[in-house]
Formats: C-alpha cells, sequence, structure tokens
C-alpha cells in the first residue's frame, strides 16, 4: 500500500528558497517490511517497504508527514532519505525476493540525479536493480513525457515498475497501457467493496483478467480476513499482501516460515470452502435440469403452462418462465414468483405476450441444440433489468413445436458465484 503524496500540481511548486531542513532532522524514521505472497507458489516472493514516523516519542501519521513535506518543497529530500533507510535495513537481501519500494512521482520528474543515487545504494547493500520493484501511483501528471523518461531509464537500469493503487481517483487504463507495469497493485477498497457486494465482486474479476491478459501481473492488498482472501483467490490475482499473511515489521529468521504457514492455511481453507461449494451447486443444477425436465414432459401431455411451472418457480433463483413458439414468438405472458417485486411494480416490458424472441441467444441454442437444455450467457433482462441467465429447451407439443424458457438471477444463487454450463 503506497505511503506516498499522489502526483497533482501541489507536488510540482517550486521549493522555498530557503527549506527548512528541521523536518527530516527533528522527526525518527523506522522502515517496517510487509512480505508479499504467491498463492500459486504458496510462498512469500517480496517485501513492501513501509515508514514508521514518530517525533517527540509520539507516532506521526506518514500522510501528515508527507503533507508537510509537499509544502516545504521537500518532498525530493524526503522520498531520498526514505530509500536510504529501507536498503540500509533491508536484511533479507540475500533471498531470492522481491523488495517494493514507493516512489513518490515528483522526485521523479525533479530529479534525474534521484534515480542514479538509487542505483549506487543499491549496489552498496548488494540488492541488484532487478530485485527491486518501484511502485508509482498511476495517476494523471503535469510532465506525463517526464514521468515516462524515469520509467525508460529505471528499467534500462534494470528495475522492475509496478502500478500502485490502481482503481482509485483518476485511473486510467490508457496511462496504464503506456506504463506497461510489470505489476499492478489494485486498492484494497475494491476487493472492500467486492466482500460486500455482488456486483463489485464481479467487477474486480472482471478487472483482474482484463489486467492480466494485458500482459501485467495483478496483486491484490489489504487482505484482512479469510473471506476477503477467498475472494482474491477466486479472481485469480497472482500476488497477495495484507495482514492476514503479515503486519509490517521488522524481518527475521521466522517471518518466512510464519507467513507461508499462514498462507498455506488460507489455501488450504479456500479450497475446502470452494469444494462444497462445488458439490452444492453441482445439487442445484441437478434439480433444476430435473424440475424443467418434469415441466417440459407435462408440457408435452398438454397441461396447461402455469399449472406445471409452479414446482419450478419455487427454486432459488428462479424469477419467472414463458413459451416460445418456432418463430422465437412468446405464447402469453410470464409465469413469474409470487414473490417477485418486479411483477407489481409498473414495467410497460413486463407484459410480453406476442414479443419476438427470435433474436435471442437462448432461442437460437433451442434450435442448435435440441433435445438438451441449454444455458446463455449472463445478460439483462427487460423485465427487470437485472443479470439474468436463461434456460431454453426444445419441446414438440400439442401446440406444435415450442421452446420452453426459465429466467434465473444468477446472483441471488451462491452470491452470484454459480457456473452454469452450456448445457444441463
Amino acid at each position: 500500500m503506497s505511503s506516498v503524496v499522489r502526483l497533482s500540481r501541489q507536488n510540482q511548486r517550486q521549493a522555498p528558497e530557503e527549506p527548512e531542513p528541521e523536518l527530516i532532522h527533528s522527526h525518527d524514521f523506522r522502515s517496517v517490511y510487509q512480505p508479499i505472497v504467491s498463492p500459486t507458489h504458496q510462498k512469500l516472493v517480496g517485501y513492501e517497504a513501509l515508514v514508521r514516523v514518530t517525533r517527540n516519542q509520539q507516532a506521526v501519521s506518514p500522510v501528515d508527514l508527507f503533507r508537510m513535506a509537499t509544502e516545504r518543497g521537500q518532498m525530493p529530500e524526503l522520498d531520498q532519505h526514505l530509500l536510504n533507510i529501507h536498503l540500509n535495513t533491508f536484511s533479507d537481501a540475500s533471498s531470492p525476493v522481491w523488495l517494493f519500494l514507493n516512489i513518490d512521482p515528483g522526485t521523479c520528474v525533479v530529479n534525474d540525479a534521484s534515480l542514479d543515487d538509487l542505483v549506487k545504494l543499491c549496489a552498496s547493500n548488494g540488492l541488484p536493480p532487478d530485485r527491486v520493484v518501484l511502485e508509482l501511483v498511476e495517476t494523471a501528471s503535469d510532465d506525463p513525457d517526464a514521468l515516462m523518461a524515469f520509467i525508460h531509464r529505471a528499467r534500462h537500469h534494470g528495475f522492475q515498475i509496478a502500478i500502485d493503487d490502481f482503481g482509485q481517483g483518476d485511473s486510467n487504463f490508457e496511462r496504464l497501457w503506456l506504463i506497461n507495469p510489470m505489476i499492478v497493485k489494485l486498492d484494497r477498497t475494491l476487493l472492500v467493496n467486492a466482500e460486500k457486494n455482488v456486483r463489485a465482486r464481479l467487477l474486480l474479476e472482471s478487472l483482474v483478467r482484463m489486467i492480466r491478459e494485458s500482459g501485467s501481473l495483478v496483486l491484490l492488498e489489504g487482505i484482512e480476513n479469510r473471506t476477503q482472501a477467498r475472494i482474491a483467490l477466486e479472481t485469480e490475482a497472482d500476488l497477495l499482501q495484507g495482514y492476514l499473511f503479515a503486519r509490517p515489521g521488522h524481518i527475521d529468521d521466522s517471518t518466512r516460515a510464519n507467513t507461508e504457514n499462514r498462507l498455506r492455511s488460507v489455501v488450504t481453507d479456500s479450497s475446502k470452502w470452494s469444494l462444497q461449494d462445488t458439490q452444492d451447486q453441482e445439487n442445484y443444477l441437478r434439480l433444476l435440469r430435473f424440475e424443467i425436465l418434469d415441466a417440459s414432459h407435462e408440457l408435452i401431455r398438454g397441461n396447461p403452462f402455469r399449472q406445471v411451472c409452479q414446482r419450478l418457480l419455487q427454486i432459488d433463483g428462479v424469477k419467472r418462465s414463458f413459451l416460445l413458439d418456432h418463430n422465437g414468438v412468446q405464447q402469453g405472458n410470464l409465469a413469474h414468483t409470487h414473490h417477485s417485486d418486479q411483477a407489481a411494480r409498473f414495467n410497460p416490458l413486463y407484459q410480453s405476450a406476442g414479443a419476438n424472441w427470435a433474436h435471442r441467444e437462448y432461442f437460437r441454442n433451442a434450435l442448435e441444440r435440441p433435445n438438451h437444455i441449454n444455458s446463455s450467457r449472463p445478460y439483462v433482462a427487460l423485465p427487470d433489468a437485472r443479470r439474468t441467465i436463461t434456460l431454453s429447451t426444445g419441446l414438440h407439443t400439442p401446440e406444435g413445436k415450442q421452446v420452453l424458457c426459465v429466467d434465473i438471477h444468477p446472483d441471488d444463487v451462491f452470491s452470484g458465484k454459480i457456473l452454469f454450463p452450456t448445457t444441463l
């Protein structure tokens, strides 16, 4: 998690003619290191260097300190001072791990010599640049060309580049692709929101997938409980960080063992939960298949549509069903659950008898895969503007060839984590 001031116009102010040097000298600084783990390898793969600050033995918020440094034009000096401390006190340089260092973007564009100084500092501490990941906040810059020049020079020296706190503020995919970082650290608010909201979790999964497909590793930080860890693991994020695995502290002989033991415990628990979820979902899909087939047989016998759908509509997540003729035209209105609020709310799209759904995927599926119960991809259904999956199957009833359709709200079942196969 970044502890630097975000790059803004305020960062670009000219330093006063007589800077106040007592800012650094009047505070005490201590480096702490938080482990970063790979769930795939189930091992510790890096540390993020963070700072703890006191003045007169009283804790000082790093955010407050950085704000004062920015106001006094001393951010470059403070940044350099912290890098010195982090590298000089890093005690795990002999292990094959990365060291993540927060770099203030303002420092990057102000002082060309800062990168050369960092290279010398790494060399004096026996840490090759390719073992160092420079974390930059992805944000709008007053001097993007200078920032990109810094990134190119850093890569030339061998440093790795990470984007920090992506997903907050004015994060921008165009800048992300331009920077092309090795690692993208997602802002923890994305994970916190995903824990509370199904839609936020789906968006997080899509964001992780998109970033990984674009060529960067994804690091999810701020993991504090097993529910968040499970969400993080389900997104297939490459790297994880948070209090659940290890708090920031000094590095000793037990750090690696303790961190990796916690990681293995979390991964094992998540695997057990996933196995149970898989079994529960299989039972749910088996029940759906049975009830849809039973309803189909009743319709083939000529029984009334609404009557044969009653048991089907009692299954969790099932919201409505309807019949289409061989041209995709809806036969009669929807059969819906009794507790459907949307059915009682005015919506001119809900009374849909006679509507033509021939263009819909679920109708084409029924024609292309006869004698199967077919699943559509998730889409937003017109009757209630909710994410919906439609199951469909072709029938030969006394009325001719028809298609039975069943609408399900997947977010209402298994917290939205259920995956429907192409055919049941």
